[in-house]
């Protein structure tokens, strides 16, 4: 029953008790009673007993009704005053009529103070005119819903961000009476918008691919670092399936992983994909299972980071390891291996003079004996060369010779279906360069002529002398004008497509099947050519062959000129003490010396050499002494016979590069280094130069 409803019964109620109280008056007159039969009055009395009861039980009802109108109403103001969010009354012009609790909370202020209120005065100022829209748009439409302003009041300090609903009441004339608004302080989700924002932000600025897929691979998040590491935009990606964008097939690892993932809730691991042009690339994934809110799978995270440099940079690494590992094996060896290749060559060389009449042949067995051993001997300054960096030794080198080399080797380790033809021209000349890394530019194209005729074909290996004028070097990458002995290297084989003719050159780029073919080959060769101040040019077709060509700056002079072919220099009977631990390269170096006219001593260790040198260090001239001796090294060795004579004449000896540089680096004072293995002549031209 309504507030209304309830007076309206209460003055029908009063309306009975007046007419029932009348006609108990008439009842009670005497007058009247002489007028009326008794069985009427009797039943008028009957009727007004009747009524009163009646009466009464309407009172008690309007009584409990009253009862409960003043609890609803209790109940209405609490539910006004006590709610969680701020609610208003005002008229039609926005004057606050009533306020509850929380909006008096809100706005830091008793509740008294807002009454009388326009509420505009709780705006900021800066929001004024949309609070005038507001007003305006409730009058016109009823209602907003949703509305936002920056509620302001510098009495209480309030400054917060409201969401405001409200809806206009009509009067009875059909226009708006009243407004009713309800507001609520939204700081809180604010910052957490704000708080995603920022989320949102640092997934876009990561470097890192994040992708969100659902269960079927379908993709449902896709950042700017998987734009940046893949290729393919937001637009292009999203809705996709992940496995044909990025891996082009189903793979196992794909499905353990994604079997993984619904089981354990997490992955990780190394995966190869491709990017939007194709190209392969190595990523290390991790996969983390998301839950819907009942804790069922609905979607996975993707984390992708590109690792694709990292692991070349791990493989340069192990290769650089395993080099140096082999510098390390290699330096252990290379001294030993230089003392067995010593007497070797002093051998070779001497057998000759001590028996001047032997036959063609057995010259020629000693010329390949020690050609093959001072080719040893280059093989093992290769590696460590290789392997430490060793310097380049720059020597005057004939070509002829040094492609006629080629071709024995070649001859001899080449399959017999191979035809290996060379057309060397007369007079081709010189060059100046590194001997063994030469060798090693040309054996590596006749090998890779032999890979390429796997079934047989020619080889042809040729060499002629030009002119590179100014007009020609232009046409040539790397030219200048000068004079080039130009090698051509031919093959018949299945050639080189033009598609990866360009790239042959590049480090650990190779056609070749895994184990067969590191790469560096041509890099290393087109180095080397660099490094000799020449270049190279290649032509292929697929099927017909290919024809490298090698140019390098030529030597003028005549050979005349250069090669030194007179009698090998002979001592005057000068004593020469020769201090090494291996037994051979002291009877070589012993027998040389006195075939040409010195006297030697001969010490096995260092402290044998330091005994024979006190006990003739008047007669001694020069000291040959290896630098790599068991007991007492040559350093310790050197700087004692310094000690006993500071003028003493020292040549070192090693077959390690590295001994060379600790010499010097140490600057002990000698007057030269000899490196191993070496021949007689080269060991008479050191001593020779310490006697002029």
């Amino acid at each position: 029953m309504t507030k209304a409803n309830f007076q309206q019964a209460i003055v029908e109620a009063h309306q009975r008790l007046e007419n029932l109280s009348q006609l108990a008056s008439l009842a009670t007159d005497n007058s009247i009673k002489q007028d009326y039969p008794i069985e009427l009055l009797q039943q008028a009395i009957t009727e007004i007993s009747i009524s009163l009861e009646e009466l009464q039980q309407q009172n008690e009802e309007l009584i409990a009704t009253r009862h409960l109108v003043e609890a609803e109403r209790q109940r209405y103001y609490d539910l006004f005053n006590f709610a969680p969010d701020g609610y208003l009354l005002t008229d039609a012009t926005g004057m606050i009529q009533e306020a509850n609790y929380a909006a008096a909370k809100l706005l830091n202020v008793h509740q008294s103070y807002l009454i009388g209120k326009p509420m505009a005065v709780f705006v900021h100022q800066t929001e004024r005119q949309k609070f005038r829209n507001i007003m305006l748009q409730l009058q016109q439409q009823g209602q907003i819903r949703r509305e936002e302003l920056q509620i302001f009041h510098d009495r209480g300090s309030v400054n917060f961000p409201a969401e405001i609903t409200a809806i206009a009441v009509e009067n009875s004339q059909g226009k708006t009476g009243s407004l009713r608004w309800l507001f609520r302080d939204i700081s809180d989700r604010h910052q957490q918008e704000q708080k995603i924002r920022e989320q949102a932000a640092l997934l876009d600025i990561t470097t890192d691919a994040i992708i969100v897929e659902d269960l079927h691979n379908q993709i449902l998040f896709w950042n700017h670092g998987a734009e940046k590491i893949y290729g393919w935009q937001v637009q292009e990606a999203q809705g996709k399936n992940t496995w044909e964008l990025l891996s082009k097939k189903t793979s196992t690892q794909l499905l353990a992983a994604q079997k993984t993932v619904i089981e354990h809730g997490t992955w990780q691991g190394e995966l190869h994909k491709f990017t939007k042009n194709g190209r392969e690339i190595i990523i290390a994934s991790r996969w983390t299972l998301m839950l819907d809110a009942v804790g069922l799978p609905k979607s996975i995270l993707i984390i992708d980071t590109d690792i694709t440099e990292k692991k070349q940079l791990e493989t340069h690494l192990l290769h650089s390891q395993r080099l140096e590992s082999l510098g390390t094996l290699a330096s252990g060896i290379a001294h030993d291996l230089n003392n067995i290749l010593t007497p070797i060559m002093g051998i070779a060389h001497l057998l000759p003079l001590k028996y001047p009449h032997l036959d063609d042949s057995s010259l020629q067995m000693l010329k390949i004996l020690e050609s093959n051993a001072k080719r040893g001997g280059d093989l093992v300054r290769q590696i460590l060369l290789f392997t430490r960096g060793s310097e380049k030794k720059f020597t005057i080198l004939l070509v002829s010779q040094l492609l006629e080399d080629i071709k024995q080797i070649a001859q001899q380790i080449f399959p017999k279906f191979i035809d290996i033809n060379t057309d060397i021209a007369p007079e081709i000349g010189m060059v100046f360069g590194d001997s063994t890394e030469l060798h090693q530019v040309f054996m590596n194209l006749v090998v890779n002529a032999r890979d390429a005729m796997p079934n047989g074909g020619k080889l042809c290996i040729s060499a002629t002398k030009i002119f590179i004028d100014e007009n020609h070097a232009r046409m040539h990458i790397g030219a200048t004008v000068n004079s080039y002995v130009k090698t051509t290297v031919t093959d018949t084989g299945v050639g080189i497509d033009s598609e990866i003719i360009d790239r042959i050159f590049d480090p650990f780029f190779t056609t070749k099947e895994v184990g067969k073919g590191t790469g560096l080959g041509l890099s290393i060769l087109m180095g080397i050519v660099k490094s000799h101040g020449g270049f190279v040019e290649v032509a292929s077709q697929v099927g017909i062959g290919t024809k490298f060509q090698v140019y390098l700056p030529s030597k003028e002079g005549s050979i005349s000129q250069i090669i030194d072919e007179i009698e090998l220099p002979r001592g005057e009977g000068e004593l020469i003490l020769v201090v090494d631990d291996e037994v051979a390269i002291t009877q070589i170096a012993k027998t040389t010396l006195e075939i040409h006219n010195y006297k030697v001593l001969t010490a096995q260790n260092g402290v044998e050499a330091i005994a024979l040198y006190t006990e003739h260090k008047d007669e001694i001239r020069l000291v040959l002494i290896d630098m790599m001796m068991p007991l007492m090294g040559g350093e310790t060795v050197i700087s004692t016979l310094q000690i006993i004579n500071p003028q003493v004449q020292i040549i070192a000896m090693s077959g390690l590069a590295s001994s060379e540089a600790l010499v010097q680096n140490t600057g002990i004072g000698i007057q030269g280094f000899l490196a191993k293995p070496f021949t007689p002549k080269q060991l008479l031209s050191f001593v020779q130069r310490i006697f002029r």
